[in-house]
């Protein structure tokens, strides 16, 4: 599984891994069903800590993207509740768009944004 994590970002590192992880679900590098690294391993290859990992797939599970099975490990298993992830979409739009809005980026703007950005995930 290939993982950039940027040591030098300011995003902490469980952020920096489960956004990895979303990502490549979004593109199907990644795909339901799939077995994730177990979490000494993951540590190893991208060189973290455990507990870093740990956390990654413990707040991936909250969301609603993996499953834990103690013989099979972390197991991506997406949340098909489309409701739920619109609301949650939302929630987390408001402020990236107020930011937006901020500095004075157009409605059309965002759109040509969004747009550039979900053809980046689409699926073939």
């Amino acid at each position: 599984m290939y993982v950039k994590i940027d040591f030098n970002s300011d995003e902490a590192l469980y952020i920096q891994l489960r956004n990895q992880i979303i990502f490549g679900i979004a593109t199907s590098k990644i795909q339901e069903g799939d077995n994730l690294p177990s979490v000494r391993e993951l540590a190893e290859f991208v060189g973290i800590n455990m507990h870093t990992v740990n956390k990654a797939y413990t707040i991936l599970k909250q969301e609603g993207y993996i499953k834990v099975d103690r013989r099979k490990g972390a197991v991506i298993a997406v949340d098909v509740d489309k409701m739920q992830a619109k609301e949650d979409m939302k929630d987390e739009l408001r402020v990236i768009l107020a930011k937006a809005i901020c500095k004075n980026v157009s409605c059309i703007e965002v759109f040509e944004v969004v747009k550039e950005i979900f053809n980046e995930f689409k699926r073939g």
